[in-house]
């Protein structure tokens, strides 16, 4: 299916999930930066919301309501059939969102979220990769936070280091924000999966081609005091650098070998020491039903922290790339990480796939992949900071 046959479909972007926290802000940034002519909607199961949300925004935005539920594939398959690009923020995904990446993978629609279940990208890719491929869909996974500021940071930063040379890049993530009750319900999710997440990662790997003639491995690294940032280094087993091996995979620009660590950056120790603790026993009691059971209710799908904590938010991840005798330190930094700047990311990743001349590409592909230069210059545009440090 060419893209130009999908020109006489409803709308150039449909946003279901619309209702949620992240979906909400995510419409208002589309009706107060979509250009004049775009045809969106907002989609969910709830009408009543829906038209809430729609009397929120400008009256001039001029967006469509389109009702649809995951329990209802039909109407999947419907909403699907009437976008260029659908972008969904309804998760947890493992639990809800295969119906609509099938949908869009059978239809030919480009599919975005900002899914960080590394389970879920791995059960996609196995399930309906092949079929995107047939019929011209790209699948993006991670368009938010997790995982824009890592992959496009390290593509900008391998953008300044020697050609055809291995290249090993270093991410340090700095942040100060709050997270909503539906990332923590994924998260919370992902920690009870450890088996299932495994199992994936295994199955892909079988169906995945094998490089030829170039590697690209994001190995996880140990805990250290890094000189290059001044903090302590602490390994981050999120999905970025999954992301980012993939990108390397499928980009020759990043080298005949290629590696990619990612750490949080902590500058006291004692932080650091109790951060890990933290995050080790939200693990473990994440294994025990009445323990996430408490957990989840602690904050619910839906909650979210305010404009006022938000607007005091902030992200830095730092780069040190090295490769052909060059060295390389650039940086992405922004606002709020986990939903105005999130928001900013995923409207920006829709409006690029749906508008702009990219290169030709199927199936699942990263952001860097799929928009590459030009979702950065987008951001950019958007106040998202890309810049290099230094160079010697």
């Amino acid at each position: 299916m060419s893209r130009q046959s999908r020109t006489d479909r409803p709308y150039d972007i449909v946003l279901f999930g619309a209702t949620s926290f992240a979906g909400a802000l995510t419409a208002e940034y589309l009706a107060a930066h979509a250009p004049e002519g775009l045809r969106w909607a907002i989609a969910g199961r709830n009408a009543g919301k829906l038209e809430r949300l729609r009397e929120r925004l400008p009256a001039d935005a001029n967006v469509g309501v389109e009702r649809a539920d995951v329990s209802d594939p039909t109407s999947l398959r419907d909403l699907a059939g009437k976008a260029r690009v659908l972008a969904t923020t309804v998760g947890p995904y493992v639990a809800y969102g295969e119906e609509l990446v099938a949908a869009c993978a059978d239809s030919g629609t480009d599919y975005l979220d900002l899914c960080g279940e590394p389970e879920f990208v791995d059960l996609m890719y196995v399930r309906h990769d092949a079929r995107a491929r047939e019929t011209g869909a790209r699948l993006v996974h991670a368009a938010g936070f997790d995982s824009i500021p890592h992959d496009l940071g390290v593509y900008f930063t391998v953008q300044q280091l020697p050609e055809d040379v291995p290249l090993t890049v270093e991410g340090f993530v700095t942040a100060d924000a709050a997270f909503s009750g539906g990332t923590f319900a994924s998260a919370l999710g992902q920690f009870a999966r450890q088996r299932e997440m495994a199992a994936a990662a295994r199955d892909r790997r079988r169906h995945e081609p094998r490089l030829v003639g170039r590697r690209a491995s994001a190995p996880l690294g140990g805990p250290r005091f890094a000189r290059e940032v001044g903090a302590w280094a602490l390994p981050m087993p999120t999905i970025d650098p999954q992301i980012v091996r993939r990108s390397a995979s499928a980009l020759d620009r990043y080298g005949p070998d290629f590696r990619y660590r990612q750490y949080a950056a902590v500058r006291h120790l004692p932080v650091a020491v109790g951060g890990v603790a933290a995050v080790g026993a939200l693990v473990a009691a994440a294994q025990v039903p009445p323990a996430r059971r408490w957990l989840s209710d602690r904050l619910k799908p839906g909650d979210g922290p305010s404009p006022e904590k938000r607007a005091k938010s902030w992200f830095s991840v730092r780069f040190v790339g090295e490769g052909g005798g060059q060295r390389v330190y650039t940086e992405v930094s922004g606002g709020d990480p986990g939903y105005d700047e999130t928001a900013k990311m995923f409207a920006e990743s829709a409006l690029c796939l749906a508008l702009d001349e990219l290169a030709e590409t199927a199936g699942q592909v990263t952001t860097a992949v799929a928009m590459g230069d030009a979702l950065i210059d987008r951001l950019r545009a958007a106040g998202i900071r890309f810049r290099v440090a230094s160079a010697r």
